[in-house]
């Protein structure tokens, strides 16, 4: 089986010398080719569009390209490129709006909302059969996605300050009118009603508008996760972009066998986003099966176990699983952005982002497998010292408080992914589909 996928990356533009945030995306531009790269809403940020793969190992060759080509434009200049759902370091105001008719018309319309926009996420997208069945799938998708919220989160600091949360990116993305869980649809005519009526409220403008953490793609025949901070290390991104591929096409396979969409609703989904930007993998996350609170380590192997079919299906078990457990081992960028910044300042926390930010050429394939029994040992021996640490404040009070162009154009290996119900509900997926 072959399924496409593609990925839309954000990035901090940062000064070196200051790591302060940097309104010169248009200069780092210039310096680019013309396809693949893009502005986004205010002049800190750039967007790379992967091209359309069909591999994990395809896909982290082109995510590393496409950073080593940012990291080249902005070096001359003297700037750094972060991944990261916050730039730790940055002030209020000393960031422009794109000078975009539409980005304009947006941060007059949403003022406080549009001008704290300093952050970035990255998008995922899965090719789905038809856009009915995309609508269906994305209500069986939504109760794992805080999971992969977890295993994204980047963004502890914001505006030289420690929010005490994984994921403030999430908190501050929440703020715009049509964010966070999507509502359950029956058909693709009845969301584009939905959609078609908030538009015609005045609330949003256009559909592009639609914030939702998964929504059927407007361009695409794809289902598109909106839900994660953009990652430090491009291995992460690979391993959620696994992840999702995998929830999309067992989505899928429930829909067709299914007559209508078979759900029972949650109406804690926007609760349990909230419990994973506010604790990341260093705490606990509600199980999406029971909805109760168990560790992060044991929701992640859950949602690992539920789709091992699939990700063997796809060549993907043996990079995904280790991936994840590398991860779970070291903690989430935030656990260990507060532990640098403890040492050395949040100039710190910035240089180890660029640092991560910059494309290694790490094999992520079967040859890179990882001892997954001594991380989650790991895991288990740290986990209760970090929640320690976090809940006494001791990472907190040691961490010092410092306060061009808009097309979307296609990859340069092939196409782009890039595109230009409110009711807080969703659904438990069924169990993992036998596969013969």
């Amino acid at each position: 089986m072959t399924v496409p996928m593609g990925v839309e990356e954000e990035f901090h533009i940062v000064d070196v010398e200051t790591r302060m945030l940097a309104a010169r995306a248009h200069e780092v531009l210039d310096g680019l080719p013309d396809r693949g790269f893009t502005t986004e809403f205010l002049q800190s940020a750039v967007e790379t569009n992967s091209g359309v793969h069909t591999s994990l190992d395809s896909l982290h060759a082109d995510l590393a390209r496409s950073r080593r080509t940012l990291v080249d434009a902005a070096a001359p200049l003297g700037l750094a490129v972060v991944a990261a759902g916050t730039a730790p370091l940055a002030r209020m105001g000393s960031v422009d709006v794109t000078p975009d008719p539409r980005y304009l018309r947006m941060a007059e319309e949403y003022r406080t909302v549009a001008d704290e926009q300093l952050i970035c996420g990255v998008q995922f997208h899965v090719d789905v059969p038809d856009r009915d069945t995309a609508v269906r799938a994305m209500c069986l998708v939504s109760p794992w996605l805080p999971t992969l919220l977890a295993l994204s989160a980047s963004s502890p600091f914001c505006l030289g300050a420690d929010t005490g949360y994984a994921s403030w990116r999430t908190m501050l993305w929440q703020r715009w009118p049509t964010s966070g869980p999507a509502g359950c649809f029956g058909s693709a005519a009845a969301y584009d009603a939905a959609v078609a009526r908030l538009i015609r409220s005045g609330v949003i403008t256009d559909a592009g508008m639609v914030y939702y953490d998964i929504r059927p793609s407007a361009h695409q025949p794809t289902l598109e996760l909106r839900v994660c901070d953009a990652c430090p290390r491009v291995e992460t991104a690979v391993m959620i972009a696994g992840l999702f591929r995998a929830l999309v096409v067992d989505a899928c396979e429930t829909v067709r066998r299914f007559s209508g969409c078979p759900h029972s609703l949650q109406p804690w989904l926007r609760a349990m986003t909230w419990r994973a930007a506010r604790s990341g993998l260093d705490g606990r996350l509600v199980d999406p099966v029971t909805g109760l609170e168990r560790p992060a380590c044991a929701v992640v192997r859950s949602l690992l176990a539920r789709l091992r079919p699939a990700l063997e299906e796809f060549g993907d078990w043996e990079t995904v699983s280790a991936l994840a457990e590398q991860t779970l081992g070291l903690g989430d960028v935030a656990h260990r952005l507060r532990r640098v910044a403890a040492d050395g300042g949040l100039t710190a926390a910035v240089d180890f982002l660029i640092a991560r930010t910059r494309a290694n050429p790490a094999v992520i394939g079967p040859r890179a497998r990882i001892d997954g029994r001594s991380l989650s040992a790991r895991c288990r021996r740290t986990r209760a010292a970090r929640l320690a640490a976090h809940r006494s404040g001791a990472l907190l009070r040691r961490t010092s408080r410092i306060r061009g162009r808009t097309d979307r154009t296609p990859a340069a290996d092939g196409q782009s992914y890039a595109g230009n119900g409110d009711p807080t509900t969703a659904t438990v997926l069924p169990a993992p589909l036998e596969r013969r």
